[in-house]
């Protein structure tokens, strides 16, 4: 029998390809993501042009075969990629994640190719922004609860309703849309069983807009979040993705990657926090001797390495084995994000405690994503859902491991 040596093998960057793309997302998340966080914080604003750098890198589509112009990568690229931005700004992450794979994966998943040669071009590149209209102002988790309306008529639908938390939905003032929506409609059914169907709206339809953008968040603040009024919009019929009632299957699919890189986003955010913690500890001195010697900081900085360690084990192997256009890996993408979104937060917390007082100011970074990581734990599901939903599946049966 011929041994094989797994030493040099590393889940979080399986191939060469990955390494590259790891390298080449860390240069650029320290030499452009880095310098402008801080400031675009404070001030609620999304950076367009950066957006714009990401998208000549070929990032926007690291999903999307190259068939259809992106860079025909996998689910462990895209984790790649959320955890090396969010280590410098998790804000301008989730404005990556909204648009590359809540819209533009969906997209590349589900619609037909005529329809991706219409939207899919701009979308790659940044010249065009996307998002994705599932939650409302009074639906969130019970997304089969929603209430906007599509109803045929002649080569158009009409639909209306209001879709809420949009990340990318007001791009850049209060009331300029995003250029592209994929969202989901009732287009019949009953409320017991609704038939859901998803439909792509574009700036410019008239009845299409901004009904608000939400500020005062407490954190992603580089990113726009906003409420979309769809008012009698008239949607041409061939703007319908995949099958009329069809979209359930196609919500879930993309919202097992949608967690999966959310669950990245957490590892980003607890790397950076394990880097600062450890450094202040090192210079800081306190009664004669640096903060690291004191048993209170090493649990903070050991305990913080080790949850990070078992965290970034489960999110990459749950990558590793999610195919892109599968449906049914709900409870792995539900358990990562369920024990990454608090271990974000908790490292955060456990950083700020190290640096006190100066863990409390954005100069030292660990406030702003202690901010951050609190949506983690709400958006893309609350860690309330996915304990019910793991718990449904694994009561269902049979276990993983049988």
């Amino acid at each position: 029998m011929t041994s094989v040596s797994l030493s040099s093998f590393d889940l979080a960057v399986p191939t060469e390809e990955h390494k590259m793309l790891r390298d080449q997302v860390r240069a650029f998340a320290r030499d452009e993501v880095e310098p402008q966080a801080l400031e675009h914080d404070r001030h609620e604003r999304f950076n367009r042009r950066l957006f714009e750098k990401v998208g000549e890198l070929g990032l926007l589509g690291v999903t999307v075969t190259e068939k259809d112009g992106g860079a025909g990568m996998d689910a462990t690229a895209a984790v790649i990629v959320h955890e090396e931005l969010s280590a410098c700004d998790p804000g301008f992450a989730l404005a990556y994640l909204a648009h590359s794979m809540l819209c533009v994966n969906n997209l590349a998943v589900n619609a037909t190719d005529e329809q991706k040669r219409r939207w899919l071009p701009k979308l790659l590149t940044g010249e065009a922004i996307g998002a994705m209209g599932m939650s409302e102002p009074a639906v969130g988790t019970d997304v089969l609860g929603l209430r906007t309306t599509a109803k045929k008529d002649g080569d158009h639908w009409v639909v209306n309703g209001r879709k809420m938390w949009i990340t990318n939905g007001a791009v850049d003032d209060e009331r300029t849309p995003c250029d592209v929506m994929l969202f989901y409609a009732r287009t019949g059914g009953s409320d017991a069983r609704p038939e859901i169907t998803s439909f792509v709206v574009q700036r410019g339809t008239p009845g299409f807009g901004v009904g608000q953008k939400i500020h005062d968040k407490a954190g992603m603040r580089g990113s726009n979040t906003a409420e979309m009024v769809l008012e009698d919009a008239r949607v041409p019929a061939d703007n319908l993705v995949g099958e009329q009632g069809g979209a359930i299957k196609c919500m879930m699919r993309n919202l097992a990657l949608e967690r999966v890189t959310l669950a990245a986003m957490s590892l980003g955010i607890a790397r950076r926090s394990i880097e600062v913690m450890v450094s202040y500890a090192n210079d800081r001195k306190a009664f004669g001797k640096p903060l690291n010697e004191f048993g209170q900081i090493q649990r903070h900085i050991a305990e913080s390495y080790a949850e990070y360690m078992a965290c970034r084990a489960y999110v990459y192997d749950t990558a590793r084995r999610m195919p892109l256009d599968a449906y049914g890996n709900r409870l792995d993408s539900d358990g990562v994000k369920l024990v990454a979104s608090t271990m974000g937060k908790v490292v955060a917390d456990r950083a700020m405690q190290v640096l006190g007082g100066y863990g409390y100011v954005g100069e030292y970074v660990v406030e702003r994503l202690w901010r951050d990581a609190k949506l983690l734990e709400i958006g893309g599901g609350t860690i309330e859902a996915h304990q019910k939903n793991m718990t449904r599946d694994l009561t269902r049966g049979p276990f993983p491991w049988a």
